[in-house]
């Protein structure tokens, strides 16, 4: 049921003393706090349409105080999700499940909430991290290159010129719906492997048309797609990206890569670069610790000037404060701890005498 009140927090017009707690703005959209809740595929929608799972997943996450809500990684098209229970926004029904989830969040939290789009690639087709057979419930995958993700995997089908064309048309489509249903941030995922990410990477793109070979052309079908999106954005639907900042491969893409590229999607209008890393190459060796991505947005957000997200084992206010505080990142996306402790932004603001939102129906639950 949705509550027929909008809940307010008593304390949101206070300043606060941690940037953490502080508001930012992305176009016209202000975000109470910068915890964002990065998107994580949950693997539970049936024929791309999200569920009761979702809604209670999500606003959860909401009454916890995050600032903003990334949805799950939302296939443009059947075949590009990762796998057969993924989300979808190809349909108007999927859109409508959708639309319930973000209002039931508008009305009862303080938290915006945005969706991720994308497509698998050759990284479609699988589960529990294996391609999924055609005979049972898998499907032809899609790349740039008839290169597949692993050995003894189907080679992908090599995406022709107007099936790219296709595919752009199919995101914009997915935006269209996106804002119908109410989404107050658009993410294109153009990280880990997945199929734009494919086409940045000269390892796994070696086309010789104009979507491969230069860096122009390995970026074309990003940037095409960042065009098409804007063509149905606002001043109220702020764009993100997520890319791979390095996928830690010899003669791969790398940080000066994403610097360069950062620096266009600025001119594009995009509104934040949200910095992962790795996903393309199997293998690939990654030196894992604390915060071990937190170089990567801070290089871009400096390089490129652009506001930038970081992102990878980030799991307390002090270290997500003092990122913030020397000017590493511009927000903190948060994820397995946001599993593990969904009140996280709640409980922190506690613990450290800031302001933060915490619906009035549980008030006696505050220390």
């Amino acid at each position: 049921m949705i509550l027929s009140q909008k809940l307010i927090n008593s304390g949101k017009n206070k300043s606060c003393d941690m940037k953490l707690f502080s508001p930012i703005k992305f176009k016209n959209l202000e975000l109470k706090n910068r915890v964002v809740m990065a998107p994580m595929c949950m693997y539970s929608a049936e024929n791309g349409v999200v569920n009761d799972f979702h809604l209670v997943h999500y606003a959860t996450r909401a009454f916890g105080g995050v600032g903003l809500i990334i949805a799950e990684a939302t296939g443009v098209v059947p075949e590009g999700r990762i796998t057969d229970k993924c989300a979808g926004i190809w349909n108007d029904e999927q859109a409508e499940a959708w639309r319930k989830i973000v209002e039931f969040i508008h009305q009862n939290t303080e938290t915006k909430i945005g969706i991720q789009l994308g497509h698998a690639g050759r990284k479609a087709s699988t589960w529990n991290g294996k391609q999924t057979s055609l005979e049972g419930k898998g499907w032809v995958t899609v790349a740039p290159s008839e290169i597949p993700y692993l050995e003894g995997e189907r080679t992908p089908h090599a995406l022709k010129k107007d099936e790219i064309s296709e595919l752009v048309k199919a995101f914009k489509e997915a935006a269209v719906r996106s804002v119908k249903a109410g989404f107050d941030v658009i993410e294109i995922h153009a990280a880990h492997g997945y199929l734009i990410s494919q086409f940045l990477s000269p390892l796994s793109n070696v086309r010789t048309d104009e979507y491969g070979g230069s860096f122009e052309n390995r970026t074309r079908i990003l940037l095409e797609i960042v065009d098409a999106v804007n063509e149905v954005l606002n001043e109220s639907v702020p764009l993100f990206v997520r890319i791979s900042a390095t996928e830690y491969a010899e003669n791969g893409w790398n940080v000066e890569d994403s610097v360069a590229l950062s620096k266009i999607l600025k001119e594009k209008g995009v509104d934040l670069v949200d910095v992962s890393s790795g996903g393309n190459i199997s293998g690939a060796k990654i030196n894992v610790f604390s915060g071990y991505q937190v170089p990567f947005s801070n290089q871009i957000k400096q390089e490129a000037e652009v506001k930038t997200g970081a992102v990878g084992l980030i799991t307390t206010a002090e270290q997500a404060e003092e990122i913030l505080q020397k000017e590493e990142a511009d927000v903190i996306l948060l994820a397995r701890e946001l599993l593990r402790n969904p009140y996280f932004v709640a409980k922190s603001s506690w613990e450290n005498h800031q302001e933060s939102f915490f619906p009035p129906q549980y008030e006696r639950g505050k220390p």
